[in-house]
């Protein structure tokens, strides 16, 4: 079989503590201005006490461990669901300057959970158009949102960062899908009902998807998917970004290692975005 788009690596880190940037005074007046035709007040106490992390200091020695001086990074993505502290800078652009290479950097945020899938898709597109030979996506989440929202948002227990390295990999198939049309509303609503039918929907598919990878495959959850009747590894919460890729980086190895195939499966209730990847391994090196 042809070398094809693979998965090479996954690292992931927790930090603890908080960035020196959490204390810069530009982050108020950048937060203030940002929530400022919302209406939205800013957690005052949090900017006085100096909470959050930087996603560059979170990634950027991730990254050197992932990628050695002589593998070049061609792409580089940064996807995030909760904000950077770093006021106003492109921490993709900064991260793109922690790995060898001169890696076109981008950032894709706003996407919920999905956005970790919908960052791994675009960096395949660019393995599959020729355009990228290696290809870096850098997942991050730290634990301070430094304004009150205007509904209540679940923020992680720790900071985190992942890193996953594209490329190629001879016989291995890597797919990622995601499916929008899937969105639920509250089991206790007038629309339960329909909204049932959705849970079931999403069931039904991620069973499928794990039936077709065939006996003995790898099923990786994330926190709040549920899918009875199948054999799966369920992600704790506390960590809704990064928690599933820390996960597979943890549990990838050993699944390699048994020539398993891999299955991941989240849900973004809010977007109503079901994301899978999976993962048949290439021959034994």
């Amino acid at each position: 079989m042809p070398a094809a788009p693979g998965l090479t690596r996954v690292l992931t880190r927790y930090a603890d503590g908080r960035s020196e940037l959490s204390l810069d005074p530009d982050l108020r007046v950048f937060v203030a201005d940002l929530v400022r035709p919302y209406g939205l007040p800013l957690r005052e106490d949090l900017l006085a006490e100096g909470v959050g992390h930087a996603y560059e200091e979170l990634a950027a020695g991730l990254l050197a461990e992932a990628l050695g001086p002589d593998e070049p990074a061609d792409v580089l993505i940064q996807a995030f669901d909760s904000p950077d502290i770093r006021p106003g800078a492109p921490t993709s652009l900064a991260l793109s300057r922690s790995c060898a290479g001169t890696p076109t950097a981008l950032a894709l945020c706003d996407q919920g959970t999905a956005g970790a899938f919908a960052a791994l898709r675009a960096a395949l597109a660019y393995q599959r158009t020729g355009v990228a030979r290696r290809a870096v996506v850098v997942l991050a989440e730290q634990t301070a949102l430094h304004h009150q929202p205007p509904e209540p948002v679940t923020l992680p227990d720790r900071h985190c960062a992942v890193v996953l390295v594209c490329e190629t990999l001879p016989g291995e198939e890597l797919t990622v899908r995601q499916d929008s049309g899937a969105a639920v509303g509250r089991a206790d609503s007038a629309e339960s009902v329909e909204s049932l039918k959705s849970v079931e929907s999403v069931a039904e598919e991620v069973r499928r998807q794990a039936k077709a990878l065939g006996e003995g495959a790898a099923v990786l959850l994330a926190a709040g998917l549920e899918v009875p009747g199948l054999d799966a590894v369920r992600v704790p919460a506390g960590q809704p970004f990064t928690g599933l890729w820390s996960a597979l980086a943890e549990r990838l190895p050993g699944w390699r290692a048994e020539r398993r195939p891999v299955l991941l499966a989240d849900f973004d209730p809010r977007l109503g975005v079901l994301s899978t990847l999976t993962l048949r391994a290439g021959p034994p090196s």
